[in-house]
């Protein structure tokens, strides 16, 4: 019911920004988030914002550095990384959901609706 097409990933340097953006197709959404998974990792959450307050949540490893926003009117969801380090390297997710009974923001079971990912590679 709702299709989530992810933009933006590649090659950075160390200290360097890339922004990612995904676009929601579909039914409407309450919650948009990010996540990550790096080889040999559990996936592990970056950020959520909600659609129509826009209250966001971060992870501790990306406060002060990553910053999650959201396009109302064209479904649109980024996530504008600065400072990249070389442990932020992975696969980046987005994920969306629909429901109003909300536990935990930054569970990624608490969502169902996700994107391929796309690949974020910082180098040294």
């Amino acid at each position: 019911q709702v299709e989530l097409v992810e933009s933006g990933g590649g090659l950075v340097q160390a200290g360097g920004s890339l922004r990612l953006s995904c676009k929601a197709n579909g039914r409407s959404v309450s919650v948009m988030g990010w996540f990550r998974q790096a080889p040999g990792k559990e996936r592990e959450p970056v950020a959520s914002i909600t659609w129509s307050g826009a209250s966001s949540y971060y992870a501790d490893s990306v406060k002060g550095r990553f910053t999650i926003s959201r396009a109302y009117l064209i479904n649109t969801a980024y996530l504008q990384m600065d400072s990249l380090r070389p442990e932020d390297a992975a696969v980046y997710y987005c994920a969306a959901d629909s429901k109003t009974d909300w536990a935990d923001f930054l569970d990624p079971k608490s969502y169902d609706y996700w994107g391929r990912g796309t690949q974020v590679t910082v180098s040294s």
